[in-house]
């Protein structure tokens, strides 16, 4: 999918810096090295650095004190957590606009949704172009919080923070991972809120699965819809409470064969009835009970090398 771009008189960047985890089991420092040495033969004019983190929300500390300095490339080496960290830091540094940053994510973690479904071509070689292109993102703002947070992927409720929580307590790992989702699915409960209306949505609702979504996939497998990262909406996709069996009918068609077309929007709001989790991108936070959750576009947002 071809993402607008912007051609510069003036290099986009002068500057990258790839950070990455190394307290992750991934391959995140072998894949910055590998990226610094490659870089280093294409596109000498660029100053490349490695940086790693030395605890959680790092990421974002050093994203938004690079952003702030100048014309920075900032690569998170991970999967779709880390680089929301990246996403976090870089807007930050814009004060909730563009920043004169870009951002982008080298794959190297459990989930990489995000690289797989906007990626055009090696990530290396995107970068040693230089060309910078658009992607939205998804502006979240919860009442009593003063900044917003950001998603460049997907904000999700109900059985994807599950799973998600139950695999930071079980582990990662493929059968892990298998053994991990079955068992939260079975003791998953349904969650309800009250959807702001206008529309047929409006109302208190009670859901197995809410999403909110920028990207065409998550989870590894899952193909959510056929939207685009840059066309200025976001896709609803949501799952009214019934059965297990039809919980996990509407996983397998996920996996399988994708959610097909969903309802397309730039503004969702909802109110939580009670504490919940909400995954953002691969990040899970716990939100409080009678809280509103206003969810935007934030069109071409984040610039990005793909």
């Amino acid at each position: 999918m071809a993402l607008p771009s912007e051609p510069s008189p003036v290099p986009a960047y002068d500057r990258v810096v790839l950070v990455y985890n190394p307290q992750s089991s991934g391959d995140g420092e072998q894949r910055a090295e590998d990226a610094r040495t490659t870089l280093a033969e294409h596109a000498p004019h660029l100053a490349v650095t490695i940086v790693p983190t030395q605890y959680p929300g790092h990421a974002r500390v050093i994203a938004e004190q690079e952003a702030r300095a100048g014309r920075t490339l900032v690569v998170s080496v991970s999967g779709d957590g880390g680089y929301n960290e990246v996403v976090q830091g870089v807007m930050a540094a814009g004060d909730g606009t563009t920043s004169g940053a870009a951002a982008a994510v080298m794959p190297a973690g459990n989930a990489n949704d995000h690289r797989r479904a906007t990626a055009q071509r090696p990530l290396v070689d995107a970068i040693a172009a230089a060309q910078i292109s658009r992607i939205d993102l998804l502006r979240v703002q919860v009442a009593g919080e003063d900044a917003p947070r950001w998603a460049h992927s997907y904000l999700g409720l109900g059985i994807t923070p599950t799973v998600a929580l139950e695999l930071e307590r079980g582990g990662k790992g493929s059968l892990r991972e298998v053994i991990t989702t079955v068992r939260a699915f079975s003791q998953f409960h349904p969650f309800a809120v009250d959807v702001e209306g206008p529309g047929d949505m409006a109302g208190r609702r009670r859901f197995d699965s809410l999403i909110c979504a920028n990207t065409t996939e998550m989870a590894k497998y899952v193909t959510l819809s056929d939207g685009d990262p840059a066309d200025g909406l976001f896709e609803v996709i949501t799952l009214p409470h019934r059965s297990k069996l039809r919980l996990l009918v509407y996983a397998v068609r996920a996996a399988v064969s994708g959610l097909g077309p969903q309802p397309r929007t730039d503004r969702f709001a909802f109110t939580t009835l009670s504490p919940i989790p909400v995954q953002l991108d691969g990040e899970v936070l716990e939100l409080e009970g009678d809280r509103g959750v206003t969810v935007e576009i934030a069109q071409h947002a984040l610039a990005t090398v793909v």
